[in-house]
């Protein structure tokens, strides 16, 4: 019996090539005979530049940046082919680089993205994939553009340091300096959210909270990012902050959508077409997939849903492992899953669930195993 696990990442705990293996050696305790294939997923988040570089035989480049709080970090990028690169935010710009007791989204910058797109030109690169997901900023990709050579002035013709909250005092932009070898690239955004810029269901909103936004400053984030739309649409003379995926990462889908015209697409579509991912599952008689909470939000663009349907057009049983099951799970089973499963063996912290994580994985793999014999058996 072949196993295909295709799984995202389990947050601040578990990578996906870790729950792979982990599920695994838990699996083969009880069925030591099957066999195997891993297929870590990413939807544009943390991960998607191993999991598009490993599944296009690539490498990975690392290459020291600024972070979100201007401090240096270790970024990287991908590369395959002649010419192909993959960028995530995560990598440069991501919240596990900032430290949880001073984040503040108004002071984070995503300058280290555009290092890290100026990075992969410097490798030759001109088709990039840039995945938005798991970013620590809310700066509508300022950042990004100053890095690439972008001019944001304010009104006396200085320009602007970092972050959201300097936006404020823009009055001129120019793009004459942006670096020209832009020209000559194909990007695509990658991304599993579609949320416009602005408004209730816009960037600073929705993920200023878990960015560390209190209520008062998701107002006033929202204020930024609207004064750098009038400001940068009006330049440009065309209107951006409503189209699909403007408000990812912190709003640097409005940047990239419109400055260097990205091309939206959802992130673990994807992913999963240039993996040959229908090819891989064609042999597999039981396919896992999961992330670190499951509910009716994974049919929302994530990776369980492009798993999901790829299995059911192959007619593959599909199962859900999950660090914990939301609510409304029940449209998980009614989309396809053929069952979904929680890690979690009882009512504990969240710290003890992150911390036990893989503990928890394999045992729960092994007992699935040993019901999956059964039922074979009977």
């Amino acid at each position: 019996m072949k196993l295909v696990i295709a799984p995202d990442s389990y947050k601040e705990s578990l990578s996906a090539g870790e729950v792979c293996a982990a599920f695994a050696e838990g699996w083969q305790r009880a069925r030591p005979e099957d066999t195997f294939e891993f297929l870590p997923l990413a939807d544009g988040g943390e991960g998607t530049t191993v999991a598009i570089t490993n599944a296009c035989d690539g490498t990975i480049k690392h290459h020291q940046v600024t972070g979100p709080t201007e401090q240096p970090v270790n970024g990287f990028i991908g590369l395959w082919g002649e010419d192909n690169a993959v960028i995530e935010i995560a990598a440069a710009s991501g919240l596990h680089q900032v430290p949880f007791d001073s984040r503040n989204p108004e002071l984070t910058t995503s300058f280290g993205t555009g290092e890290l797109i100026k990075f992969a030109l410097d490798q030759g690169a001109r088709n990039l994939v840039i995945g938005l997901g798991g970013s620590g900023t809310n700066d509508g990709g300022a950042g990004i553009l100053q890095a690439l050579g972008v001019k944001l002035l304010d009104d006396s013709g200085k320009e602007l340091n970092l972050g959201a909250k300097n936006l404020t005092r823009l009055e001129t932009i120019d793009i004459t300096e942006m670096d020209s070898r832009l020209t000559e690239c194909k990007i695509q955004v990658a991304s599993d959210v579609n949320n416009p810029l602005l408004g209730d269901n816009g960037a600073s909103a929705i993920f200023g909270p878990q960015k560390g936004a209190t209520p008062e400053q998701v107002d006033l984030l929202d204020s930024y990012l609207e004064h750098f739309a009038n400001k940068l649409e009006s330049y440009l003379d065309k209107p951006f902050r409503n189209l699909p995926g403007s408000g990812a990462a912190g709003g640097a889908g409005f940047a990239l959508l419109s400055v260097l015209s990205a091309e939206f697409v959802p992130g673990i579509e994807l992913v999963l077409d240039l993996m040959s991912f229908g090819e891989r599952i064609k042999d597999a008689d039981l396919i896992v997939t999961g992330e670190g909470r499951m509910d009716h939000q994974s049919l929302m663009g994530k990776a369980p849903q492009g798993v999901l349907n790829q299995a059911l057009l192959q007619n593959k049983p599909i199962i859900g492992i999950a660090g914990s099951i939301g609510d409304n799970s029940q449209a998980l089973l009614d989309a396809g899953f053929t069952s979904i499963f929680d890690i979690t063996p009882g009512a504990i912290s969240l710290e003890q669930a992150l911390q036990d994580a893989r503990y928890n994985l394999i045992n729960t793999a092994s007992n699935l195993a040993r019901f999956y014999s059964l039922a074979k058996e009977h």
